[in-house]
């Protein structure tokens, strides 16, 4: 039985949550391996809507584990509020289907408060667009070495010299930064009183993931943002603080890397993009405009407008490269519906010479032009498709074209956010 990972191949927004939430069906255990609460998931299921941050979207359906991989940092009280909210929506959440890792390192407090006094201290032109919820001090404390991480909780001693080690860190930074000093009792505290609330659910997840591939059982890997926001492929410095690439699902949950059999890449048949940083295919016209509205493109976490473009074929083969992507999910086709004439970008001019890439330096990513494709919109609708009988011939066209520019086929084909308006092609669960 086939492992699949999930991760969006643009900018995030793609989608991922109704993706998800539809192979979770298929699946026996969801596992989140990226990221933070700065990504968010709507799943419409029925007549009820869930907005997902820190949860893996599979936590919505029953029977099924989900788990939070040491790969993501973890916000423990808004993780709290997050489990009341969706247990209010009547939603089973325990340890008997819940999982967090024990080596997942935590946000705290100090951590939301460093960005966002890091982001108001910037100048125009250097603003990141960070949410501001401290993912990225978060991930820095990972990788320095002085992480206050879910095992930690369980033991006083521990704690406390945890919470010491990482403020011989942060106490200069917010000295320079004119933030008062942290208040070290009230933090520990803070993590003592939180601690009853998150150690039920810790668990040697590696341990347990392993197992359960060896039985058989069907691993679904749930990544958050997208490929053109990894710390190392998207456009730095414009990015989020980890990897978000499939190859990351392995170490972000503690399985080997022969256990990805399948790589689905989540794509919009337009592209977005929230907060700053290059967008060659940006529209600030009507039809950008008309984009944003027909798809609702506001964020699920921070509520934000998002821009609006063209599709871009050159960036889409780009990160299904990156990521190994075996199939797509085309999503939101339907938005698309009444343009009279769709744009493709098939690369970019440079100075004069055209590339197939977004090259990786920041001032030649600013210089590069789109280079486009036109082809026939249609007017017929193809909202609630499911079947490629469904469509008219142009989307099928369009959708054809998709294929062949950025070298990868189309598994799946959403035309709504109810999660049954899907024409499945492929199924990446598939023997």
């Amino acid at each position: 039985m086939a492992n699949v990972v999930v991760v969006g191949a643009q900018w995030g927004d793609e989608g991922k949550g109704k993706i998800v939430d539809w192979l979770s069906e298929r699946a026996d255990v969801i596992a989140r391996f990226q990221g933070g609460h700065n990504a968010g998931h709507t799943l419409v299921v029925g007549e009820k809507v869930y907005k997902l941050h820190a949860l893996p979207s599979g936590v919505v359906r029953g029977g099924k584990l989900s788990v939070i991989g040491n790969g993501v940092v973890l916000d423990p009280w808004h993780l709290v509020k997050e489990i009341a909210t969706i247990r209010g929506q009547g939603v089973d959440i325990s340890p008997e289907n819940l999982m967090i890792a024990e080596n997942t390192p935590l946000i705290l407090p100090i951590h939301g408060e460093l960005d966002r006094a890091r982001e108001e201290a910037a100048s125009k032109g250097t603003k990141i667009g960070t949410t501001g919820r401290g993912i990225g001090p978060a991930y820095e404390d990972k990788v320095g070495r002085r992480s206050v991480r879910v095992a930690d909780l369980a033991d006083d001693a521990t704690l406390e010299a945890r919470v010491d080690r990482a403020l011989q860190h942060h106490d200069p930074l917010r000295k320079g930064l004119g933030i008062e000093a942290i208040d070290r009792d009230a933090l520990v505290a803070q993590l003592k009183e939180i601690a009853s609330e998150i150690l039920p659910y810790a668990a040697p997840v590696w341990k347990v993931l392993n197992e359960k591939r060896k039985a058989g059982k069907r691993i679904l890997f749930e990544g958050a943002q997208g490929a053109l926001l990894d710390i190392d492929f998207g456009t730095y410095p414009f990015v989020t603080s980890s990897n978000v690439i499939a190859g990351q699902a392995a170490t972000g949950v503690g399985v080997g890397p022969g256990s990805i059999e399948y790589v689905l890449g989540i794509v919009k048949a337009y592209t977005t993009r929230v907060g700053e940083g290059p967008f060659p295919t940006e529209l600030d016209d009507a039809d950008g405009q008309r984009l944003g509205e027909r798809g609702h493109e506001f964020g699920t976490t921070t509520g934000r407008k998002r821009r609006c473009g063209w599709f871009d074929a050159a960036l889409v083969r780009q990160t299904c490269a990156t990521s190994g992507v075996t199939g797509i999910s085309l999503t939101k086709l339907d938005v698309l519906d009444g343009f009279e004439t769709l744009k493709i970008c098939v690369g970019y001019d440079l100075d004069g010479e055209r590339l197939d890439y977004l090259p990786t330096a920041a001032d030649q990513q600013a210089r590069c032009t789109p280079i486009y494709e036109e082809m026939p919109g249609w007017s017929e609708s193809t909202e609630g498709a499911r079947s490629w009988n469904d469509l008219p011939a142009n989307a099928i066209k369009y959708v054809k074209r998709v294929e062949e520019l950025i070298e990868c086929p189309v598994a799946l084909l959403s035309t709504s956010p109810e999660r049954d308006d899907t024409i499945l092609v492929t199924d990446p669960f598939a023997d």
